[in-house]
């Protein structure tokens, strides 16, 4: 009897624990989320001044559904919901409503362009809803103490006007510098990254000219650039306004040193039309391998994108870097995704994004690495110089970061 009564006992203990396990293991959904799948709010500008960018929203769909054909995240399909903003603030506004309280997705994933961004940044942290790893650079979506349900991406503009800074002052300390830049608060990170990263030498800027995105020509800006007398010349601007900066500049015979924002890097979205002969020689700078670079011909990360080119993306320009930027962007999400586990709340997502570890995508230049933490929203923060030859571009120099006090490798 007191065997068989032990034995009752033993079976009450261990149902009791199973029972517990169970609770433990009980999956939390948050709107969005469910036993089979997960929805995924993004905004794009698939029309407008910077529809060049649409390339990035249709390659993360593709990559969406490589994995979905591949089984999903912990079982679950990703359903990908993709809206058109135009580039436009007020309908970026439209979209984002739309997405959280129609669509009632997870999150909203990789929303492009700074104006745009900003527009929506104080709805979706009112509304609690992760505005994650925000196709931008600017500077203001790392900031977790007044935005924690905003987290950037990509380097940040300021970091990137820094390393160029760097550059000039160790290359070229006498440089008379002429800036052209867009007039938001994109073009305004970059030049103020520039200014600080010369600091007691922020007068080698002798010029500075600024356009809108919605300007039909910049030819004054750069005649005027031109005329100013500067050898050095950034152009601060998107694919539109860069690709015309480039022609012009080609075509007035004017041969200042070149610098490019790495936004506008893309060979085929900006150099291809802006003209190859004029594109020769520029400076720009990047984190992700470039399918045009020969130098990753045989790379087996530039050869898993192809292959996934290839099969998901058959339209896709392979020689478009945005290509490559959505698919490594896409890959960051999959990654948080898979770290929530059965957890697919709205604030465990944003745990788990401020949480990654030593993260790298296969087109990720090596040595760089996705890093965060609850008061680090900058996940990349290392890029590495590249020059044009006319064709493709070449890497020179090391990885370099440019954030403020942080040593390389952070």
């Amino acid at each position: 009897m007191p065997t068989g009564f032990a034995g009752l006992l033993r079976v009450v203990a261990i149902a009791a624990v199973a029972g517990l396990a169970a609770v433990h293991a009980e999956p939390k959904y948050d709107p969005g989320a469910s036993g089979t799948e997960v929805r995924i709010g993004n905004i794009m500008p698939y029309s407008g001044p910077a529809s060049s960018y649409a390339v990035i929203g249709k390659t993360e769909a593709a990559y969406f559904d490589k994995i979905n054909a591949e089984g999903g995240i912990n079982g679950r399909q990703i359903r990908f919901i993709s809206y058109d903003d135009a580039y436009s603030p007020p309908k970026a506004i439209e979209q984002a409503r739309k997405l959280v309280e129609d669509d009632e997705v997870l999150l909203i994933f990789q929303p492009l362009g700074t104006p745009s961004n900003s527009a929506i940044q104080k709805y979706m942290n009112a509304k609690k809803v992760p505005q994650l790893f925000v196709a931008s650079g600017a500077t203001k979506w790392g900031d977790p103490k007044n935005f924690p349900w905003t987290m950037g991406w990509q380097p940040n503009y300021q970091s990137e006007g820094r390393i160029y800074a760097r550059y000039i002052l160790e290359h070229f300390p006498d440089a008379r510098i002429a800036v052209f830049w867009q007039n938001d608060d994109a073009g305004k990170d970059q030049v103020k990254g520039l200014r600080d990263g010369l600091g007691e030498r922020a007068n080698m800027i002798i010029a500075d000219k600024s356009y809108e995105v919605s300007d039909p020509s910049i030819d004054s800006q750069i005649v005027s650039l031109r005329d100013s007398g500067a050898d050095t010349f950034f152009s601060w601007a998107a694919p539109k306004g860069s690709a015309q900066a480039i022609r012009k500049v080609g075509e007035l015979g004017w041969k200042p040193r070149f610098f490019l924002a790495n936004v506008s890097a893309s060979v085929a979205g900006v150099l291809r039309p802006a003209g190859l002969q004029y594109a020769k020689d520029i400076i720009s700078s990047h984190y992700l391998k470039d399918p045009t670079d020969p130098s990753w011909k045989d790379d087996p990360g530039i050869k898993a994108w192809r292959t996934f080119m290839d099969r998901y993306y058959p339209s896709g320009d392979q020689i478009d870097l945005n290509a490559v930027y959505g698919y490594a962007a896409a890959q960051t999400m999959v990654q948080v995704l898979k770290q929530c586990g059965d957890d697919l709340t709205r604030e465990n997502v944003m745990r788990q994004a401020a949480s990654l570890k030593n993260f790298s995508s296969d087109v990720m230049l090596p040595g760089i690495k996705v890093n965060t933490s609850p008061d680090d929203f900058f996940p990349i923060e290392q890029m590495q110089l590249m020059q044009f030859d006319g064709q493709a571009w070449h890497l020179f120099g090391e990885v370099l970061t440019g954030e403020v006090g942080h040593q390389l490798g952070h």
